[in-house]
């Protein structure tokens, strides 16, 4: 299919690899810059023009894909990298416009989806994003990118172009299990669904993911059967306590059992040290009467000391430390949701990065979400950081409500 994308920044690390892929495929390209003369010299054949021509040059693309930026490895004043980042993709915005392109796809980073980066590399993509959305225009898609990996390399990356290429796609590979990365033919397929009109959402986060880099499976289950072996091993006499308390304070197993749904939406056996009374119906925590918990339950709830029996999910293969919260059979729109996103394909986790943000199941749509960019974004980097946010006081768990049950978990 023939399509018709503008692209700002072409210049740039990312539209040096694109833009040629992307005349292979026999899409019309008109480049945009600040000088236009220098795009066509460095991109012979193709078109070029300046911000302001768009209106007319560009009048009824497909797409604009807005790739100009001030990058963090650019020395700049906070004036400057707003003047470029934010300003100049507002203009562009209008101008795109104008001159009625079909969609308008700005290109930001996996590190503004991070509140905690501050960097003002950060902090400009997401004002940017925050002043397109307040436009009333042409339909808008923002695009995450983590690292790109391409022919060249370039940032912290480049001294890898050095490497013979058989040793580079290791070291790559290496690499992509240690932070995110994204290889530049997935963003070519990505630019040509949007300009089809095949790929018309709100935001994408476009990455590699983890599911065929083998190194990153190998690191994070020895990583967990590493967490699990230990916890046995110097805490067995802790969860032998945990568990006489248990049955001590109230009547009941010690264990609590119950059905989640894991990876691939396959039923399994979750454990939990319990903390409600057995009357409690089997509903969402964020369903549960604040009445059914006990009162050493709600230190256990405090402390995530309720979850070290999952320490047993985990070595059966069922588990991993780190992962989207297990739901149960019954929540369905949070099922739903999940489905669409793609979180069935990892496994479940003892913590993860929605419940270090403080995200529950009582908001399934804003949770699948985040669990589905957790494992867009999954990295050995970003578990260490889940754990040790974890660890710090995070992810205290499903909030309990004083409610009449609705139909939860214990």
């Amino acid at each position: 299919m023939s399509v018709r994308i503008a692209i700002t920044g072409a210049s740039g690390f990312v539209g040096r690899q694109l833009v040629p892929r992307l005349v292979e495929r026999g899409a019309t390209l008109l480049l945009i810059g600040r000088d236009p003369d220098a795009l066509r010299s460095q991109f012979p054949g193709l078109e070029a023009a300046g911000y302001d021509d768009i209106p007319v040059r560009a009048a009824g693309f497909d797409l604009l894909l807005h790739l100009a930026v001030v990058n963090n490895d650019r020395d700049a004043t906070w004036d400057e990298v707003l003047r470029t980042n934010v300003d100049l993709a507002l203009e562009t915005y209008r101008h795109a416009t104008t001159a009625a392109i079909g969609r308008f796809a700005f290109v930001s980073s996996s590190l503004a989806l991070d509140e905690r980066d501050r960097s003002d590399y950060a902090r400009s993509k997401r004002l940017a994003e925050e002043r397109i959305r307040e436009e009333d225009g042409i339909p808008t898609t923002i695009l995450y990118f983590p690292a790109v990996i391409g022919d060249e390399l370039a940032g912290k990356l480049a001294h890898l172009n050095r490497l013979p290429k058989p040793l580079r796609r290791t070291a790559l590979k290496l690499l992509g299990s240690l932070k995110p990365t994204v290889d530049i033919d997935k963003i070519v397929q990505t630019v040509v669904a949007l300009a089809g009109g095949s790929a018309a959402a709100p935001s994408l986060i476009v990455s590699d993911g983890q599911r065929e880099n083998v190194i990153f499976q190998a690191i994070k289950r020895l990583f967990d059967l590493g967490f699990a072996l230990s916890i046995l091993l110097f805490m067995w006499w802790a969860m032998a306590i945990i568990w006489l308390l248990v049955r001590l304070q109230s009547e009941g197993p010690g264990i609590f059992r119950q059905i989640r749904v894991g990876k691939g939406k396959r039923a399994f056996v979750c454990y939990k040290f319990r903390t409600m009374l057995t009357s409690t119906p089997s509903v969402g925590t964020h369903d549960a009467p604040a009445s059914s918990v006990t009162t050493l339950g709600r230190i256990l709830r405090r402390t995530k000391l309720d979850e070290l029996p999952q320490v047993f999910n985990i070595l059966a293969g069922q588990m991993s430390l780190v992962g989207p919260r297990p739901c149960l059979p019954n929540q369905l729109e949070l099922i739903e949701a999940r489905s669409a996103r793609g979180v069935f394909d990892a496994l479940p986790g003892i913590t993860g990065l929605a419940q270090i943000r403080g995200i529950d199941m009582s908001d399934p749509n804003r949770l699948a979400k985040c669990d589905a960019q957790y494992i867009a974004l999954q990295s050995f980097q970003l578990d260490l950081g889940i754990v040790l946010r974890t660890c710090l006081g995070g992810g205290s768990g499903d909030r309990i409500v004083a409610r009449p049950p609705q139909i939860g978990s214990q």
